[in-house]
Formats: structure tokens, sequence, C-alpha cells
């Protein structure tokens, strides 16, 4: 290279170079205007010592003392490389170049305290700084103290009280996610009367507080901000059918009132705490499926980056505050997070994997216990219809084909014979490719020989997988249902052959398309059952005198009686019977035993990647937490469930400055709709400052004390003055033109913002006002699109039968597919976090509230429950609707007006009004 030569023949000076005479001002001419104090190009800067020996994001370092050969910055300014010589707009004087490639030779001696320049401590931010001691305020008025204090340097103060049934509109909405009741109302005013404001609002927030709305309403806010969705994601956006149980940990913890700093160990390390479910927080972002993932090597690495990528993510965003993802190509910007910090923090997680799992909750273990015993006693009834069905003569048609049970599981008996192989060959299907849930050999004791866990080796003609629900494995796993069976790769046919651990004797061979849904597409129309012996394949049964499938039979009769004498029908009705019992004991073990909640394995080794490019990796890099914050560091020897658990004792520490700081802003978001740092994940150099950091720390310092208890800050904060303020400011004009002018945002709150209530929420409130809404907690989602996942097309749900009629945190989230007529409501959709969700006001949420199926039918609805309960007139009608709806009566200006109305037109166009009404679209 040239520069190598220009080093060589290089004199030998006995004068060293000096930094500030001459090394300093070619920088400053040359270098300062891309790699100073307002530009850092490839994060080279030049202007600050420490800066300048810590090197470019790229090629650090680029100063490398005593060897001028070997630094890059000599490299740069000697390049013939059009794309690479520095500066780019020509290269330096030879002489200039002599000089800064003889100052690295001779050290880079570069003297202390002479920089023109400092760099800012990146460290040196509020939010990394700990919690600080404020003084005690007053007893029971300490955020008003606080705020109070606040409103007076701007020349401001709070607005006068709400009325006390405005204030429990509020507070019932902000906690439960749902209006109060006609009856509560009155409760309410009742206790206001007789035992004064201060009693009756403490009870209130008691009951809402022990509300199993509550942990419905707060749970959605959680699962906001961890992106939780019932789908992978991504172009596919298959079903994550197994999300859910998540979803219920998050309820059943904020009505369980679970300590937060146990919430966030739980949702790390819940497998070591008996909470399987809760690490389904870990792996709630989206990620490719393996069918979508390229096979070769580097695709696969892109793939698992991409998910270790979306962990650290999630937990830098959800209890840090932190945009710790940005420092996956680079060091962070603006806040102190290297490149190192971020591979760190994935060594951390980088054992686990997206995947189902197992539960051992004690509810779980019974649930499989009980479905253990279940499929014992339908094994026994299984073996006790064989004796009673007529048995397979194969090859033989006759005028009437022999019964068989039908749909749910087929049976085909046959004369005892001893063989170590069966085959089951499908030639026939109603639709597409066939699939069996299980296929059962029996031997004449009675004993399912076919079974994986009996020794049994199976073969396949060729699968269709869907990892998850469709593999070839669960055709004899013992497990019923279409989350578990084998489908064909071939249109109409395919085959099955299990060879036993040794040679049985067998009596009976039992089949299932679907024995716990019974679903009726792909089933085998057309079938064969081969025993293998010395000779090849001896045909055994098939379907030439079985009664043919039927569609729509599965859900009749499951077994055909003709010709069989009445006392062999009577106990095989009372045999079915007891069977259908049993399919919902092992269905309910099925589904309650897994968990979409990571699965754990060695941990990978991680690198440091350059730019954060997997194909690019440098030197391995120990599992820590973020240096700036903390001290942890572990080897790449700890056990993997040992890192996860340091990672969540520190984030749940009280001496980490950041986790109560932003658990508390998130609570008082939910109740202001602004928090105290209005930027909720982002309280980095880069996020807004706390508009009253005295009392941020407050409430972080009272969370800790409290045992990190979240319901006694919302007492707090909805027993505050400032929470019970009127939201319409002041009654004197002037005043509250002035505090307008002075604070629009109200963000210093002088008065309550009043904001709309969110999707879910108007959702939620329209079928409870109605009378429509289903209370039913936990399990499945509820479909509110025809299908569950896919690539595009969902159609919505239009009929609301009571299982779609449940809260909307119960449905079944699709990933990206916002529902029809609430998604307009800025519902979000789970691509990305959200932490604070926007507020838009479009024609379509007025087209969709005044004009959708739900609307009218649900107006229909509410009306009829007018009439039920007011009568037939019309003024009494109109008095329970705005009761139900609005918390109040109507004024005499209001009954006036619509009385003629509901008369002509009948009561649900007031009801459909109302439900269109500022009143009931806002929290007051």
């Amino acid at each position: 290279m040239r520069f190598l030569a220009l080093f060589i023949t290089l004199p030998a000076f006995a004068v060293p170079v000096d930094f500030v005479r001459e090394v300093r001002p070619i920088f400053e001419k040359h270098c300062y205007e891309c790699h100073g104090e307002k530009k850092q190009k490839s994060g080279l800067r030049l202007d600050v010592k420490s800066a300048a020996f810590k090197g470019g994001d790229n090629h650090a370092p680029d100063i490398v003392p005593g060897k001028a050969s070997e630094s890059p910055l000599v490299q740069f300014l000697t390049s013939d490389d059009e794309d690479e010589v520095m500066p780019p707009k020509g290269k330096l004087a030879a002489a200039e170049i002599e000089t800064l490639t003889r100052w690295i030779h001779e050290g880079a001696s570069w003297p202390d305290g002479v920089d023109l320049a400092k760099v800012e401590d990146k460290r040196d931010h509020w939010a990394f700084k700990p919690i600080q001691s404020v003084e005690q305020r007053a007893k029971g008025k300490e955020i008003d103290a606080f705020i109070d204090a606040k409103l007076s340097e701007k020349g401001l103060h709070r607005s006068q009280p709400a009325d006390p049934v405005t204030w429990l509109r509020r507070v019932t909405f902000d906690l439960t996610g749902l209006p109060p009741t006609p009856e509560e109302v009155a409760e309410f005013d009742r206790s206001y009367k007789s035992h004064g404001p201060y009693m009756t609002y403490s009870s209130a927030v008691d009951r809402l507080l022990a509300s199993p709305r509550y942990g419905e309403r707060w749970a959605q806010h959680w699962l906001d901000v961890v992106r939780y969705a019932d789908t992978h994601g991504f172009e596919v956006n298959t079903e994550r059918p197994h999300a859910w149980p998540y979803r219920d940990y998050v309820i059943r913890a904020f009505n369980a009132d679970t300590p937060f700093d146990r919430f966030i160990k739980e949702q790390i390390v819940g497998d070591s705490m008996g909470m399987d479910e809760a690490t389904g927080f870990l792996v709630t972002a989206s990620v490719l499926l393996p069918g979508q993932i390229g096979k070769d090597a580097p695709s696969i690495r892109l793939a698992r980056q991409d998910s270790l990528d979306e962990m650290v993510t999630n937990i830098g965003q959800t209890f840090l505050g932190l945009s710790v993802g940005c420092a996956r190509c680079h060091d962070h910007k603006f806040d102190p997070i290297s490149a190192k910090d971020y591979y760190a923090m994935q060594a951390l997680v980088a054992g686990v994997e997206y995947a189902d799992r197992e539960l051992r909750t004690p509810k779980a273990l019974a649930r499989k216990k009980e479905a253990a015993t279940a499929r014992q006693r339908d094994a026994q009834i299984t073996q006790r219809l064989t004796q009673l069905s007529p048995m397979a003569r194969p090859g033989k048609k006759e005028g009437v084909q022999r019964p068989t049970v039908r749909a749910t599981m087929n049976i085909d008996r046959i004369a005892p014979v001893r063989t170590k192989r069966v085959r089951f060959t499908i030639r026939e299907t109603n639709s597409l490719e066939p699939c069996l849930d299980e296929l059962e050999v029996f031997n004449t004791a009675g004993v399912n020989v076919a079974l994986a866990s009996a020794g049994a080796k199976l073969k396949t003609s060729g699968d269709k997988i869907s990892r998850n629900r469709h593999e070839p494995a669960f055709i004899h796993d013992g497990r019923y249902g279409n989350e578990r069976s084998w489908m064909s790769n071939e249109k109409g046919k395919g085959w099955v052959e299990i060879e036993f651990a040794r040679e049985e004797e067998i009596s009976h061979i039992a089949w299932s398309r679907d024995r716990l849904e019974k679903l009726e597409d792909r089933v085998a129309l057309n079938y064969a059952i081969e025993i293998g012996h010395d000779k090849g394949w001896l045909l055994v049964a098939d379907a030439s005198d079985r009664r043919p499938h039927q569609l729509g039979l599965g859900a009749g009769p499951e077994f055909v009686f003709e010709g069989l004498p009445e006392t062999e029908a009577k106990e095989i009705r009372r045999l079915l019977n007891e069977r259908g019992s049993l399919l919902a004991k092992i269905k309910a073990g099925e589904q309650g035993q897994l968990a979409f909640a990571g699965t754990f394995r060695e941990p990978d080794d991680i690198h440091l990647l350059n730019r954060g490019d997997p194909e690019q990796p440098k030197e391995s890099v120990m599992p820590a937490v973020l240096s700036a914050l903390g001290d942890v560091k572990l080897t790449d020897a700890t056990p993997e469930l040992k890192r996860r658990q340091a990672l969540a004792d520190w984030i749940a520490s009280p001496q980490n400055t950041l986790t109560a700081r932003v658990m508390v802003n998130r609570i008082w978001q939910g109740h202001f709709g602004t928090g105290l740092v209005a930027t909720p994940s982002d309280f980095g150099r880069m996020g807004m400052k706390p508009t009253h950091p005295e009392l941020l720390d407050w409430l972080a310092s009272e969370f800790i004390r409290s045992g990190w208890s979240v319901k006694h800050l919302h007492r707090l904060i909805v027993l505050s003055g400032t929470y019970g303020q009127s939201s319409f400011g002041f009654s004197r004009t002037d005043a509250a033109k002035a505090a307008t002018t002075l604070d629009s945002e109200s963000k210093y709150l002088w008065r309550f913002p009043s904001r709309r209530i969110e999707a879910e929420t108007l959702r939620d409130s329209m079928l409870a006002v109605s009378g429509k809404l289903n209370f039913t907690m936990y399990g499945r989602g509820f479909d509110l699109f025809d299908k569950r996942g896919g690539l595009s097309g969902f159609k919505p749900v239009e009929t609301f039968k009571p299982e779609n009629q449940r809260r909307m945190i119960y449905a079944h989230k699709v990933r990206r597919e916002p529902e029809t007529v609430f998604g307009a409501f800025d519902c979000p959709d789970a691509g990305q976090s959200t932490a604070l969700r926007r507020a838009s006001t479009t024609p379509i949420q007025a087209l969709n509230l005044f004009n959708s199926r739900f609307t009218l039918e649900h107006a229909h609805a509410f009306a009829e429950r007018v009439k039920r309960e007011a009568g037939g007139d019309a003024a009494a009608q109109i008095r329970r609707a705005y009761e139900l709806a609005l918390s109040r009566k109507p004024t005499t200006a209001e009954s006036n007006d619509t009385l003629p109305l509901v008369k002509q037109h009948g009561a649900s166009v007031l009801c459909r009004a109302l439900f269109n009404s500022n009143e009931f679209l806002f929290i007051p």
C-alpha cells in the first residue's frame, strides 16, 4: 500500500510531533465537519480524545498508537479507492499525511485537557440517576401537594371538584373499562348522603379494585405494550392456538395484585416459579416459523438473530423504558448502551425458543391427570364396543352394510391374528388431503400396541406438516383432536404403517379424523387395513361393507343400530353417552396443558456482530446487564435458567433506577391519558422529560415501599383531588381563558383531561348497556373473523352469538388485522408495541358507530332491555335509557326532544343516538 512506502521513507526526526500545534489544525481543517461535535459520520469523532481513540462503528480503533500501518485512519487518508478515501473531496497534502502518520508512529501523544470540546456523558441523565428521596408531603394529599406546587410555578391552580356521579363514572371506566350500572349509581348516591365523600369514594374504589373486571381492564394496557396476539405475524400469520394462557395469566396477576417485582420475575423465569404460562412474555412478538425460513445456514442465523432481537427489545422497552434494540448495529447514538451491552443482553436470553410448552401448574397437572384417567376408561369403552360391533369382512358387499361407529371414531373388528405390522391405506376422502388424529391397534388383551410410548415405530407415504398441529408423530401419541393429527401430502390418498415393538395378536383397529371437535373434512371414505406377514401384506378390513360417511352425520347418531339386538343397542347407547363426558375431560386436559410460552435449551454462543450482521461475527460476548445501569456479569458457562434469573433479579431490584419509575408512569398514564413522562417506553435522552420529576420519584418510592402494589398506586391516584377535578375547568371565563393559554393540553393538570374511551371499552360498554355482555372469563379466544390466521382476506363475523359477546380482551387477536368496526378507533394491531394509543378522529369512526350491523343489533337489544325494565311508557323508557348509558336522568329539554321520536320510531332510535353521543364516548 502507498502509505506503507511513505512511512518507510520518513526521516528520523529528533523532535516529536506536537498534537496541539501540528495534528489538531489538520483535524480542524479537514475532519471536524464530518467527525466533530455536530456530526459523527460512521460513529467517528476526532475532536475529543476519548472518542477519537475509541474509533468508528465498523473499524475501531481508528488510531493504533505506535502502529501507523495498522491504523484505519492512515489507510483512509492514503487509499486509492474513491469510495474509501478521506476526506471525500480529495486527499490531504503529502506533508499533512506525513505528519499524522509520524504522530501515530511515535505513539499518538494527545495531552489531557487540550480538547476544544467535551463529550457529554450519556449517563448524566435524570432517568439513570437513583430515585430521589423526596420530602414527605401532607398525609393523604401527597399527589395534590406536588401538583399544586408545579401549578403555582406556572401561575395556575386546580379546578373545582367534579360532581360525585361524574367522578364515579370516571373511576369506573378507568378501573374496570365499563360504565357504572344504575344500581351502582343509586347506591353510591345513598352512601354519599349518609356517610360523606371520603368513605363513599374509598368504598367505591375498593369495590372496583376487587372486581374481576379490573384485571381485564388493566391487562389490556399491559398487552398493548408487550404486543400480545394470537397469531405469529409476518406474511403467513398463522394461528398461535396456545397463546391465550399468557393473556389469562396477566388478567389474574392484576386481579390478585401480584407484587410488581414478582410479576417481572414470573414473566422471565416463571418456569422455575410454577408459572410456566407467564413466560409467554418472552415470546409475544412476531416470529418466522420454520417453514418460512430459508433452509440455508445464513437464513437460519438471521432468523435466530431477529427472534433474539425481539426478546431484548421487548424486555428493554417494557420494563426499562429504553430503546435497547437501537444498539443492535452500533452503539446507541443517544443513550449509554453500547453494541456490546446489547449482545450481552442477548446472551441472557440466548436459550429461549418460540414454541409451545407444557404447563406444570397444579390446575394443569390435575386436568392432565383427569384426562389420562378418562383416556384409560375410553380405551375400555372402545374394547367393549368392538365386542358389540360386527366383524369386518374385507371385500364382501352385502345387501345391508354393517353398522359402525361414525365420525367421532371408526372401529374395525377383525378375527384375532398375529402380526408385527399394520398398514392403514386411504384411497379416497371427501376433501383435500386426508387427516387422522389417532390410529389405534388393540391386541386381544385390550392394549393399544400402536402407541409410540409402547415402542411402536411409524412410516408414512408423505406428510403435510404444520408445526404443533399436523406432524407424523401425532398419529400414535395417544392424544386426540385436530391439533394433534397427521395429514398426508397427497390429495385424497395416503398411507400410514405402524410396526409394533414385538409380534402381537390383534383384534381390532380404531381410527378417527377428529375425536374432539368432530371435524368432517378430509375424512377417509374409502380405506383398507392390511397386516404384514411372510408373503407381504394381507387385507383384513376395508370400507366395502361399512356404511359410507355422510356429511353432517357426525353431529347426529354415532352408531348405527340396525340389525343389533336391543340389549346390545342399549349398552352401546350407554357407553356412547359415557364417552361424551370422557372426551370433554380429555379435550380440557389437552387444551389446558399447552401454552405458547417459550421453551428453554442450552444458550447460543453470542458474538458482537459487525453492523448487526450475523455473517460478520466478532468477539464472543459474555451474558451481562446494561453496563451503565448495573454490574451483573456472568460467564459463558452459566446455565440457561441462571442467566434469566440474574436478568429478572436486576430488573426487579429496588436499586434499578428505571423499573419503578417506568411502571408508575404507565399507571399514571392509564388514569390521565398522558404519563408524567409523555414517552412511556422511552425514558432515554431522546424521550420527554417528566413534567413533575419530584412526583414521579415520590410515586416510585411509594410503589417500592408498598411492596410493589399496583392497587395501592391506583388508590393514591384516584382518591387524589387532582384526579377528582372537573374536566370543564373554571366557571369564570377569564380564568379558563388564562389557563388554556398557559397550558392548553393541561399537562400540568389544572383540570382533568377528558379523553375518548378505547376501542375495547367502547365495544364492551355497548354490550353491557344492551344487556348482552357475556362475563365468561379466560380460555380460548372467541372469533372476530371467519378464520384464525392466514395470508389475507379475513371476513368479519357478523352473527353475534353469546360466545363472541365476551369482553374484547378475550377475542382471538389476529396480528395486523384490525377488528372491522372498532379497529377504526385506534385499536392496536399488535404489529408493534403500543405504549400510548394515538387518538385520531376520522369519518370512518362515525360511519362505523352509526351504521354498522353491530350498532344496529345492539341498539335494538338495548331498546328491548329498556322496554322490559321500564314498561310500555315512552317517557319511562327514555329515563331508563339515559340511566343505563349515561348514568343520569335526561334533562327536561332532552325528554321533550326525544319523546316524540321514541313514540313515532321506537326506543332503538334513541339507543342508537346515545351510543353515538360524546357523553357515552368520553371519560368525563
